[in-house]
């Protein structure tokens, strides 16, 4: 052989064992690590099944532990963009899973299938896990919206479409799909074997009970479905039946894998199998899914209940006396624990978990539930300790796992009482409303831009480290007032204020009117006497820790504009003195209901949601509060101004509620605005006498400071750990590892 052979031969021979440990490495990427599991009776693997009311994990050489499984569900997106755009990145996913693991969860629920990157993590991140991985449950979207609109399970697309996306969903997990991403869906080539750390499948979504009752109408008598592996019993209503197809499908999918993992599906409190008496509605007691009535056939894995299961909603949480058995030791009954006790009671042949269960740490309500447990209105210190006590609850009655709403705060979310007043709907993901309860139920706080470099402290020294331009200014805006400066992020208005004097409350009161839009109120009360060239629309009090609160103008009020008299009118006519005075700003959280459209009457319920909280935004302190909106040392006042609470409608493109009209389907419209024009003044408590910027009896807007900036089509956003991580950790760290 030449010498050139020779050369030639030591290149090949090097590039063949490159690419021979290249392939190693990918396939180490790729392939799960060696794990433990149990030999089902005709081969399959099996790690996680259920025997009579228990769930239970193999631990090897025949042992089987009831296992209590603890979790958190992953939503699939992050600020600024919706769960459709998959934006979750490697790195997110490994992150969030070392956070998880460590707070001492042992699962993860994710609703869909994500893109192939969250199973490329799970594998990665559990390489090294050994006899302890992190564990995740598939769920499987169902066609929600066909089945709204359309209200027949068995509508020939509805079943196609959900068969494609059972299919879809084992074969991702298997790291057996390649798939095209479409817009709203996930997609890519899935090549990550994550079977081995999948705990079960959560197949479907809530469901309409309306939908329900009309697929067992208008196919009854269909008989019992009759599968494989899963069938429907004798008594199973025809959607039951429906459901138990489902199952079979996902179970001889996943068979053809090698595996078996206990199966569930979706169910929440609507459609439970228990009557309520104290449900005002009829529509929240008219339909019932019975998870007994599917039995596994030939499935050694196993089946149990899911329930998604909240403190406040349905009504009766709060108003069916028959759930008073339990007291809570604070003078109130646990209606939770006791709703909770019946179900497992019925379910008792069988495993039952709570799936989806907690309370969010935002500013605004939006249903009110017995013992504070309010969906709504906590700090994250009261989320954190509710979420625990609810975790406690689930656990003591005998549920075979609870499962946490929610992971990471959700921008894209809307809530009942808050959603006209998001206006474009499709922009809900670009700024971050806290006055919607549903964006704010992470544990995994999501907060916005300036979170890191503004603390509300009373103590304006760290805005001087903004990027220049970002901080509007004005010197002397009125009498007894040295500076005026705002900024903002994707939640607040910041406004800091430095007076000429230190600021005492019980001497002086600080008023901030603003103006967006032509048109609104005269402060006539605050100000007598005294007239601006256009109306405000809302009016910033700041004084005492009671009084400290934004207001809204009368006319521009859209609480009363949406419930009053020329609304739905659940509101009581306005007096004469709430037609000239700013008014509370409030959000319903309980409609007018009477009967014969519901069971029994119960009336029109709303709370204030535009008190400010004084305290610190500062993590690190002992007195932090989330809640935070306000604080002052000596000559400084510091704010935080939620946007809604200013009309906004949508901050990103200056979209302000306008004062047009109602629609006839009762939708608000919007206008784009200009600016924040403020209008600041002072008033002497002992004379009563105002000291405002106006030298005559009239104050000309134009000449007043007004907050101007740019639509945005990014944002910027922060991640920290909540106080109910933390609380959640000790409470799993004091449960035993086995039941």
């Amino acid at each position: 052989m030449t010498t050139l052979a020779r050369k030639k031969l030591a290149i090949w021979i090097g590039l063949g064992a490159v690419l021979i440990a290249g392939g190693i490495f990918l396939a180490t990427l790729i392939l799960p690590p060696a794990h433990v599991s149990f030999a089902t009776s005709d081969g399959a693997e099996m790690k996680f099944r259920t025997s009579g009311d228990k769930f239970m994990e193999y631990e090897g050489d025949g042992t089987w532990n009831e296992l209590f499984v603890k979790g958190v569900n992953l939503g699939a997106t992050v600020p600024g963009h919706f769960p459709g755009e998959f934006p979750i990145t490697e790195d997110d996913y490994l992150r969030w899973f070392k956070q998880i693991d460590e707070m001492g969860a042992n699962v993860i629920r994710i609703y869909t299938v994500h893109n192939p990157v969250f199973y490329k993590s799970l594998v990665k991140y559990n390489r090294d896990k050994e006899k302890d991985p992190l564990y995740f449950i598939q769920g499987i979207w169902s066609p929600e919206e066909q089945l709204i609109e359309l209200k027949d399970a068995y509508n020939p697309g509805i079943k196609q479409k959900f068969h494609k996306e059972i299919e879809k969903a084992v074969k991702a997990v298997y790291g057996d799909l390649k798939i095209e991403a479409t817009p709203g869906e996930s997609g890519g080539k899935y090549t990550a074997n994550a079977g081995p750390y999948l705990m079960g499948w959560h197949i479907g979504t809530e469901w309409d009970p309306e939908m329900v009752d009309n697929t067992n109408k208008v196919h009854a008598g269909t008989e019992p479905y009759q599968g494989k592996h899963f069938a429907a019993v004798a008594e199973a209503s025809p959607f039951e039946s429906w459901l138990a197809e489902l199952v079979d499908q996902t179970a001889e999918l996943e068979r053809s894998y090698g595996w078996e993992h206990p199966i569930t599906f979706t169910n929440w409190v609507t459609t439970d199998v228990l009557e309520h008496p104290g449900e005002p509605l009829f529509e929240e007691d008219m339909a019932s899914v019975d998870a007994t009535h599917i039995e596994p056939v030939d499935w050694e894995a196993g089946y149990f209940a899911a329930y998604h299961v909240y403190p406040y909603y349905p009504d009766f949480f709060h108003l069916d006396e028959t759930l008073e058995t339990i007291p809570d030791g604070a003078d109130d009954y646990n209606t939770y624990k006791a709703y909770l006790k019946n179900l497992k009671a019925y379910y008792k042949d069988i495993p039952i978990m709570v799936t989806e269960y907690g309370v969010p740490s935002s500013l605004g309500v939006s249903h009110l539930g017995r013992g504070g447990r309010n969906q709504g209105g906590h700090s994250e210190q009261e989320q954190g300790e509710i979420d625990v006590s609810l975790t406690k609850d689930i656990y003591e009655e005998g549920y075979a796992g609870a499962i946490l709403f929610m992971w990471q705060d959700e921008w894209f979310k809307k809530t009942w009482n808050t959603m006209r007043f998001e206006i474009p709907e499709d922009r809900r993901s670009y700024w971050l409303n806290v006055l919607t309860n549903e964006k704010l139920f992470g544990i995994l706080s999501m907060g916005a831009g300036k979170e890191d470099l503004i603390t509300i402290d009373g103590n304006l020294e760290d805005w001087n480290s903004l990027t220049e331009g970002e901080v509007q200014v004005w010197d002397n805006p009125s009498p007894g007032m040295k500076q005026l400066r705002v900024t903002h992020d994707e939640a607040y208005v910041y406004v800091g204020l430095t007076l000429d004097e230190p600021f005492d409350p019980a001497a002086k009161e600080i008023y901030l009117g603003t103006d967006i839009l032509s048109g609104g109120d005269q402060p006539k009360t605050e100000l007598p006497g005294k007239s601006l060239s256009d109306g405000l629309e809302n009016m910033v009090v700041i004084g005492s820790d009671e009084e400290t609160q934004v207001k809204v103008a009368p006319t521009y009020d859209f609480h009363r504009r949406l419930y009053g008299q020329y609304g739905y009118w659940m509101l009581d006519d306005q007096t004469e003195e709430q037609k000239v005075d700013f008014q509370p700003w409030k959000l319903a959280v309980s409609l007018t209901m009477t009967p014969p459209d519901t069971r029994f009457a119960q009336p029109f319920k709303d709370m204030t949601v535009g008190k400010l909280v004084r305290g610190t935004s500062d993590r690190e302190s002992e007195q932090f509060n989330s809640l935070t909106s306000w604080q002052y040392s000596g000559n400084e006042v510091e704010l935080r101004i939620p946007w809604m609470l200013l009309g906004f409608a949508d901050p990103s493109s200056l979209q302000v509620i306008s004062y047009g009209p109602l629609k006839k389907d009762r939708t608000f419209t919007t206008e784009k605005t200009s600016g924040i024009t403020f209008v600041p003044w002072m008033v002497d408590r002992a004379s009563g006498e105002a000291s405002w910027p106006g030298e005559s009896g009239t104050l000309d807007l134009s000449t007043q400071p007004k907050y101007t900036w740019s639509p945005w089509e990014t944002v910027k956003y922060t991640e920290h750990l909540k106080s109910g991580y933390y609380a959640l950790k000790a409470y799993y760290e004091s449960l035993p590892d086995h039941r």
